[in-house]
C-alpha cells in the first residue's frame, strides 16, 4: 500500500517568536501589566531579526494579549477584554451559518442557569447594576437601538453577578449575535417591549430576594418570550446570524 504524506511547511520566524511569548503569557510568567523587553534585546535572545520581533508582536496586539501604553515604546502584557475575545467568537460563529434558532437554543439552556447562579452569588454591587439596566431599558425602549443594548446588558450584568468568568465569557458572543434578531423583532411586534420590560422585572425581584428557583423560572419564560416574538414578527429562525437581517416570513396572528 502506498501512503501519501504533506509537505512539511516551514513556519515563519514570527510565528515562532509569537508562540513562545505567548506560552510565557498564558503561563503567567508574564503577567498582566508587566513590560517587554525593548525589541533589540527581545531579537537577541531569540536570535533573530528585529523585524521578526515586531511581526510577532504584532500578532500578539492584534489578539489582545500586548498593548502599547500612551508615551512608551515598549509593549506590556494586557488581559483581553471580555468583549474583544467574544467577537472573535461570534465571527466563527456566523462563518459557521449557525442560525437565529441556534442562538435562541443556545440562550434557552445556558441563561435560566446563570439566573439562578446570581441569585445565589450575587452582591449588593451587582443588584444595582442589574437594577441600573432594567431602568436604562424602561427609559430609553423607544430607541430600537439602545434598548436592543440595553437588554443585552441586562443579561450582561446578571452573567457578572454570577462572578463565574467562564459563564460570562460563554454568554457574550451569544448576546452579540442576538442583537441584530432583537432589534429586527421588537419593532414589529408592538407588546414585545412591555413584555421583555415585565420579564426584567420580575427576574430583578427574584434576585433581589436571592431565591434561585424564582429567577430560574422567570429567565426561562422571558427566553422563551423571544421565540413567540420572533414568530409573530415573521421572523425566519432559519436565518442565518451572518446575514445583516433576520429574513422574514409571514406575519402569525396572535400575541406575544
Amino acid at each position: 500500500m502506498s501512503v501519501q504524506f504533506e509537505p512539511i511547511r516551514a513556519e515563519p520566524a514570527y510565528h515562532r517568536v509569537a508562540a513562545a511569548l505567548r506560552g510565557r503569557i498564558l503561563d503567567r510568567t508574564l503577567r498582566d501589566g508587566d513590560r517587554l523587553p525593548p525589541e533589540t534585546e527581545l531579537a537577541r535572545q531569540f536570535g533573530v531579526h528585529r523585524s521578526t520581533v515586531r511581526e510577532a508582536l504584532r500578532e500578539l496586539q492584534s489578539g489582545g494579549l500586548l498593548v502599547r501604553r500612551a508615551g512608551s515604546k515598549r509593549f506590556a502584557v494586557t488581559r483581553p477584554a471580555p468583549g474583544v475575545i467574544a467577537e472573535g467568537v461570534r465571527q466563527a460563529l456566523a462563518l459557521h451559518e449557525v442560525t437565529y434558532l441556534d442562538v435562541w437554543e443556545a440562550l434557552t439552556i445556558l441563561e435560566p442557569p446563570i439566573a439562578e447562579s446570581a441569585a445565589r452569588r450575587r452582591t449588593r454591587r451587582h443588584l444595582r447594576r442589574i437594577a441600573a439596566a432594567e431602568e436604562r431599558f424602561a427609559a430609553e425602549q423607544a430607541n430600537t437601538a439602545r434598548a436592543v443594548h440595553d437588554v443585552a446588558a441586562f443579561f450582561r450584568a446578571i452573567g457578572e453577578a454570577t462572578r463565574n468568568r467562564v459563564l460570562m465569557l460563554a454568554q457574550e458572543p451569544l448576546l452579540q449575535l442576538l442583537e441584530p434578531s432583537l432589534a429586527a423583532m421588537i419593532d414589529r411586534v408592538p407588546q414585545a417591549r412591555d413584555r421583555i420590560a415585565a420579564a426584567q422585572r420580575r427576574i430583578r425581584h427574584a434576585l433581589d430576594d436571592g431565591d434561585p428557583e424564582e429567577a430560574h423560572i422567570w429567565m426561562s419564560r422571558h427566553i422563551r418570550d423571544f421565540r413567540r416574538g420572533y414568530e409573530l414578527a415573521g421572523l425566519a429562525l432559519t436565518s442565518h446570524c451572518g446575514a445583516r437581517r433576520a429574513q422574514r416570513r409571514p406575519t402569525l396572528a396572535g400575541s406575544l
